[in-house]
């Protein structure tokens, strides 16, 4: 079901949108298109997601907005169990469901008339920073990638044999093959204000970011972690090394400790050309607000419109 509310004075039609994932479960967000997009004259597109536990309202659309201005068509959506999207257990995150759900928003927009399907990229930030750098290097059709501020890695994990590893995780986020079950953790708190209270998200810079961002949103400060979705570490550093040719963007924080700093750039050295990377001083929620988002928002349409063609 689809109900469009055109902007007269931008020329921009905002649509939300429900649509399956692979299990059935329906996603919901927002799909956006730049005034001429038409089959006759198709315009590239990004699917858009948000970070650990947040909802799209959360730091997604004030991008989005800034892409559709651009002439980009946008799907900017929330994951499964979270925001305006269906799912059981509410506010539980499966990383892996959220990689493979990528696909399905990828489907979505492709079949919007007016939207290319050859040249629509994925952007991530935080968590979905790295749930992109996974499904662009898994999946071909993905035009270019953009990883804002993204967990980029597990470096304590580091596979022995890398090629091995690679074709395990690709193969298990194509078919959804899941892992051995696992207890979730929690449910716990995202973040707290309160030292030596258990959280998932437990220092200050977060608690501050997530008290300015949700109110008037549908998050809530408790999450299930869920770690069974596949038979390997759902690892964005393994696949960064295997994304080229598909044209990446990373943007780190120099003073990331939420999605550290170090473990970005070693990805990014990993990826292969065509690659940019973007240095913002500041923490991890700085590409949100202010000028870091400025420049984020600046580099990733620079970015789009060489990846993309536009």
């Amino acid at each position: 079901m689809t109900t469009a509310s055109p902007d007269p004075v931008t020329a921009v039609s905002h649509a939300d949108v429900a649509f399956p994932a692979a299990d059935g479960t329906v996603l919901r967000g927002r799909c956006s298109l730049p005034g001429g997009a038409t089959p006759a004259t198709p315009v590239p597109g990004v699917v858009m997601a948000h970070g650990f536990s947040a909802v799209k309202e959360m730091g997604v659309l004030q991008m989005a907005d800034a892409l559709v201005a651009a002439g980009f068509a946008v799907l900017a959506y929330d994951h499964r169990n979270l925001g305006a999207s269906d799912g059981e257990p509410r506010r539980e995150i499966d990383i892996w469901a959220q990689a493979r759900d990528y696909r399905a928003a990828f489907d979505r927009l492709v079949a919007e008339p007016g939207v290319d399907p050859d040249r629509v990229a994925l952007w991530g930030s935080s968590y979905s920073g790295g749930e992109v750098l996974v499904v662009g290097a898994a999946d071909r059709r993905v035009a270019a990638v953009v990883a804002q501020v993204p967990f980029a890695g597990l470096a304590e994990q580091c596979p022995d044999d890398h090629a091995a590893a690679w074709t395990t995780l690709h193969d298990a986020l194509l078919a959804g093959t899941r892992g051995a079950p696992a207890a979730p953790i929690g449910p716990v708190p995202v973040v707290t204000a309160y030292d030596g209270e258990a959280a998932l998200l437990g220092d200050r810079e977060s608690w501050a970011w997530f008290s300015a961002a949700a109110p008037g949103t549908r998050w809530r400060n408790e999450c299930t972690l869920r770690t069974d979705g596949g038979p390997v570490p759902f690892d964005p550093g393994l696949a960064a090394a295997h994304l080229a040719p598909t044209p990446l963007c990373m943007i780190v924080a120099t003073d990331d400790r939420v999605a550290p700093s170090g473990i970005a750039l070693a990805a990014f050295a990993r990826a292969g050309e065509p690659k940019e990377l973007v240095l913002l001083d500041g923490g991890h929620f700085v590409p949100y607000a202010g000028e870091g988002f400025a420049v984020a928002r600046d580099a990733t349409v620079a970015f789009l419109r060489r990846s993309l063609r536009a």
